[in-house]
């Protein structure tokens, strides 16, 4: 051996131990940041109980107080600035319906909603469509039946495998010359006799038979259990007939790479992880479809409820208009004031068209959720909501809340899925990196030679004939940089995972505490927008009033018509919000408000 390949074997070696203490630190700094991670069954059983939850949230569950109404909120709201009682807004829907019949005045207006069939749905209706014909919805419910599929598969690698093979060949050879060679024997006249081997003209057949069975171990070896048969027959000069059997036993079993159930099952276990980390992406694509057709059904509510408020601005604009005619005709008023009030009644009939044009594009996008955009539905069918807004107010335990949502969030439970994989992975690959050192064994009882095919088995186990052999076998890559480099890049993809987890679980946080201000926020607004439509109600009365003593102008009219107008306006609005702001709430726990009970399955 030269001294530079004695050389290279010697660093090869030192290369081989430094990787087992960089193997062991590696291990060390790789484990998971709670005991869950590092028991698979425990990691397992947390998933399947996470997919048995109820996606329901009670908001009670999580509310300090009882809940408070919002006509009590009110009074409370009042009393603290000693202010009377307000009259709540009402959204008059079926109002909304009806075409708006002044004549002369509004004749230009053709209301494209009027005259349409009308279909009421409440949340839970429009839930359960979602999840029935939602295409999204749909598509994400393929992908465990192919996660599935993918478990059956690494769970089919231990299937134990029968086999059986034949073969027959015929050999017609013609007389040959062979070799020259010298007898070695105890007969005194053999004994150092040289003689010329010929093959003479002769026809051979064979038929080779073999079945048995390959039992892979989850220890990383195999077992096969083989029953060979030979049939050897010429003809010529010397004929002959012969027939041989056997059983064999052979074993094969690596002793360092590859080695051991826990490194056999580990693809096993990161398929079984993947289908469950697929089954919570695809009950997260449910909940998150949920929560969207949810907004969009309270965005149709607050069309619904700008429509009316619009109606009720251009019918209150066409009585003034109506009775600015009569003070005229009776010497009250001066003619120009029907032109400041026609100019009241166009622009409440701009502010009228827009809004129903906003409705027919929030059914639209809720029929878009639900998949019922077919042609005969655009244009026919009308949807009311039928479900009432939840206006109490919840003194939520932010608290108990947060740990709920970081305990229950299914994005933080997936990222823990995909963490105990990645450890899983790294063990395996860990494996990968010692040599293949691996033991094999071979045992074959055997028949003598036959010239009957029948007798051929009978004395095969009766221990007069038999071969085995034992043997190892040992292999290594010299410097193992692909192996090394597969380990580094799992621990490196596990560090990464880890601080994605860490960023998840500070965005949660932050989901949590904003949706909570929303909630308290759009409920202030709430209150605040009544006690402006009160006010601005008052005030519209007030110049009124004074019009008709003379004392006012329709424009001054008109401009408290229309702070009463956006008044009403921003309370459908803040209504709005505020069911978002609750959707959002019980989105960033990972879950869902409790308006009905769901199946997703």
């Amino acid at each position: 051996m030269t001294m530079d390949a004695s050389k290279h074997i010697q660093l090869s070696a030192r290369n081989y131990f430094l990787l087992r203490s960089v193997i062991f630190s590696v291990s060390l700094l790789a484990q998971p940041l709670c005991a869950e991670e590092a028991n698979p069954s425990l990691m397992t059983e947390k998933a399947n109980q996470r997919l048995r939850l109820d996606e329901r949230l009670s908001l009670d569950d999580y509310s300090v107080t009882p809940p408070v109404k919002l006509n009590d909120a009110i009074h409370e709201y009042n009393a603290k600035r000693e202010k009377a009682a307000i009259k709540p807004l009402q959204i008059d829907i079926g109002k909304a319906l009806n075409a708006v019949d002044h004549a002369g005045d509004t004749s230009q207006l053709a209301s494209t909603i009027s005259g349409q069939t009308t279909q009421s749905l409440t949340i839970a209706d429009v839930r359960t469509k979602a999840l029935k014909n939602n295409l999204t919805i749909k598509v994400a419910q393929i992908d465990p039946l192919i996660s599935g599929a993918e478990v059956r598969e690494e769970q089919a690698k231990f299937d134990n495998i029968i086999f059986a093979y034949a073969k027959y060949g015929e050999i017609d050879s013609p007389k040959m010359s062979g070799d020259t060679v010298e007898f070695k024997s105890d007969n005194a006249s053999l004994d150092g006799q040289q003689v010329k081997l010929s093959t003479v003209e002769q026809d051979k057949r064979s038929l080779s038979l073999e079945a048995g069975i390959r039992i892979p171990l989850r220890t990383g070896g195999s077992v096969t259990l083989s029953s060979p048969l030979e049939n050897k027959s010429s003809r010529g000069r010397f004929d002959s007939d012969e027939y041989r059997s056997a059983m064999r036993f052979s074993m094969s079993q690596p002793l360092l790479r590859n080695a051991g159930v826990k490194v056999n099952e580990a693809s096993i276990r990161i398929a079984e992880y993947s289908q469950q980390a697929v089954q919570l992406k695809t009950r997260l694509q449910s909940i998150r479809v949920i929560a969207i057709v949810d907004k969009a059904y309270w965005a149709l509510y607050e069309a619904w409820g700008q429509l009316d408020v619009r109606r009720q601005q251009f019918e209150y604009a066409n009585q003034n208009l109506s009775m600015v005619k009569h003070r005229v005709r009776e010497g009250l008023s001066a003619a120009v004031e029907i032109n400041r009030a026609e100019i009241g009644v166009a622009d409440r009939m701009d502010a009228l068209i827009v809004a129903e044009t906003n409705l027919k594009l929030a059914q639209r996008q809720l029929r878009f959720y639900m998949n019922e955009m077919a042609e005969d539905t655009i244009q026919t069918g009308t949807l009311v909501p039928a479900t009432q807004p939840s206006l109490l107010k919840y003194d939520f335990n932010r608290n108990k809340l947060l740990d709920d949502a970081l305990s229950g969030r299914v994005e933080l439970l997936e990222q823990e899925i995909q963490l105990a994989a990645d450890l899983t992975k790294i063990d395996y690959l860990e494996n990968q990196t010692l040599p293949l050192f691996s033991l094999d064994y071979q045992y074959g009882a055997l028949s003598n030679t036959n010239s009957n095919f029948g007798q051929n088995y009978r004395n095969v186990l009766n221990g007069d004939f038999n071969d085995w052999s034992i043997g190892l076998k040992f292999e290594m890559p010299m410097t193992n940089e692909a192996r090394k480099a597969q380990l580094d890049y799992a621990v490196q993809q596990r560090n990464q995972r880890l601080a994605t987890k860490s960023l998840q679980i500070l965005t949660v946080k932050k989901e949590i505490y904003d949706a909570l201000d929303y909630v308290d926020q759009n409920w202030q607004r709430i209150l605040a927008a009544r006690q402006q439509v009160l006010i601005a109600g008052l005030n519209y009365e007030a110049e009124l009033k004074q019009f008709n003593e003379g004392l006012r102008t329709m424009t001054e009219v008109l401009e408290t018509l229309t702070r009463l107008g956006e008044a009403q306006a921003k309370e459908v609005r803040a209504i709005a919000d505020y069911q978002v702001a609750l959707i959002d709430t019980a989105y960033a726990t990972g879950t869902l408000l409790g308006y009905s009970k769901l199946d997703f399955n």
